[in-house]
């Protein structure tokens, strides 16, 4: 492997470590916000969460949803708790208490340092509502909608900087499905008038919430012939589990990932050629984990009209080292189109298919899918290099030969510090790594971590919360311009690097 800092992608934007949470299952009642627990504070969230998102490093959170929005009345997360209405949420066949609001989830934010990304109802819902939302939120003159966000708290505005139009309108699944064509058609209208209103904010149509689903590519092409003009993202979604035990292609989960992200940037530039534009529209991979859908559809998922649980236990899926292992590629791959990936939110953050777990009354912890996150949002700074890689393959049933190991590097100028981002995707084998760091100047190893275990379904629990954790790679080493590294089998690496003078 070769580093040369001439070889850059991009500049690694800090909204691509962006997290979402969503009214879903447990992740805001019993897991951001539990008023009876040891550690809520005097708003009813949860400390031991607050800290633990801290640790995480999330930019940017996308809230209310994912599937909940396109059924959501913002109207109802404001004002007076006890004048709340309860509502259904068909979406995931649940009761909503509206506890938790736009006020109370901008106060969160502010406690573990992030920014709110906030999405439109799209879906049962059009252009005035999000019109009545972006005017309470973001606007300082006195209105009718104003003096309320007064009334209810809040004398300055949120100033919420990315908005979503809608959520995965190419489903039938979601409420208020359109085609490629009305959607649109109307997430145009409504980019147009939202920067009528405030003109800064920033803009994200909806993409294909798979890259399997029989409109992608057609869906993207006519969404951003009507959008083009009036949009700065086009969004993403991935979700990976393992198929029939097929542990080799799951590894190679990032492939996929990166023909996706390829797919779509090469679709909206042909768009944006036929309209003889050079605006280039990046992407917002705003979905994007290891989720076991299957357990969710054969388990989980409620139907029936006797019951309407507030926050049931939904998507509660416990990740494993293999789990981390593919995770923690996916994020090599954010990182690899860092020239058009500048926004992303790993779905979801708390309990919900989740790096961080609470137990109602009792503890939270961190799942193996948290460890890669976290370093690699404190380790990834300046820009994403391009890499010269020469690895052996191994075959896969899905994706053909694929490299064993795959990587990324980063170099901050000013501070003159590196670091590299690797997995080693064989199930067997130990692999040496040679990496050509004479480019970066005189550099030396100031930390190496590399999570991995001889189990590789090893887990975090309850009763075992610290089972599996990055350790120290002690076999980083660098000399002559060279940084040597050995990875153990199915393991995700992170080194930072740091001048030597």
């Amino acid at each position: 492997m070769t580093i040369d800092p001439h070889f850059t992608i991009g500049r690694i934007q800090r909204n691509i470590f962006g997290g979402f949470v969503e009214h879903l299952g447990r992740h805001i009642y019993s897991g951001v916000y539990e008023p009876g627990h040891s550690t809520a504070d005097a708003e009813g969230f949860r400390q031991d969460v607050i800290e633990l998102v801290r640790e995480l490093g999330v930019a940017t959170i996308r809230y209310p949803g994912g599937n909940f929005v396109s059924g959501f009345r913002w109207e109802d997360s404001v004002g007076p708790r006890e004048e709340r209405p309860r509502r259904l949420d068909l979406a995931w066949h649940s009761t909503e208490t509206n506890e938790v609001g736009l006020h109370e989830f901008s106060s969160w934010l502010e406690k573990v340092g992030s920014e709110m990304m906030l999405a439109v109802n799209l879906g049962t819902r059009g252009t005035l509502e999000a019109l009545d939302l972006l005017e309470y939120a973001n606007v300082p003159a006195k209105t009718e909608l104003t003096d309320q966000r007064v009334a209810n708290g809040r004398q300055d505005p949120f100033g919420v900087k990315i908005w979503c139009l809608g959520n995965e309108m190419d489903g039938p699944w979601q409420l208020g499905h359109r085609s490629a064509d009305d959607y649109g058609k109307i997430a145009s209208q409504t980019a147009k008038a939202m920067r009528q209103v405030d003109p800064n904010v920033e803009l994200v149509v909806c993409g294909s919430s798979s890259a399997h689903m029989p409109t992608f590519g057609e869906w993207e092409r006519v969404v951003l012939h009507h959008a083009y003009d009036d949009v700065d993202y086009i969004s993403c979604h991935a979700y990976y589990e393992p198929k029939d035990g097929d542990l080799d292609s799951f590894l190679a989960s990032a492939v996929d990932m990166d023909w996706f992200i390829d797919t779509v940037v090469q679709t909206a530039d042909h768009v944006g050629a036929v309209k003889g534009s050079d605006k280039k529209i990046n992407i917002s991979f705003d979905e994007w984990n290891v989720w076991y859908q299957s357990r969710f559809h054969d388990v989980d998922q409620i139907s029936g009209v006797e019951e309407w649980p507030v926050a049931p236990r939904l998507l509660e899926d416990s990740y494993s080292v293999i789990d981390a292992v593919v995770f923690g590629n996916l994020m090599i791959s954010l990182l690899k189109h860092a020239d058009r990936v500048t926004s992303a939110s790993l779905a979801q953050l708390v309990n919900v298919i989740a790096p961080i777990v609470t137990e109602p009354g009792g503890i939270a912890w961190r799942q193996t899918t948290f460890f890669p996150f976290a370093l690699t949002s404190r380790l990834a700074r300046g820009e994403a290099l391009e890499l010269k890689l020469d690895a052996p393959t191994y075959s896969t049933a899905q994706y053909g030969e694929v490299p064993l190991v795959d990587a990324v590097a980063t170099r901050d100028a000013e501070s003159g510090e590196a670091s590299v981002f690797l997995v080693n995707r064989s199930q067997t084998e130990t692999i040496e790594v040679s990496v050509d760091i004479a480019g970066l100047g005189a550099v030396a190893v100031r930390e190496a971590h590399t999570l991995a275990d001889e189990d590789i379904h090893a887990k975090n629990t309850l009763e075992d919360p610290e089972r599996v954790a990055p350790s120290t790679n002690d076999s980083a080493r660098v000399a002559d311009g060279t940084l040597t590294i050995s990875l153990p089998p199915v393991s995700w690496t992170a080194i930072g690097l740091s001048s030597a003078e």
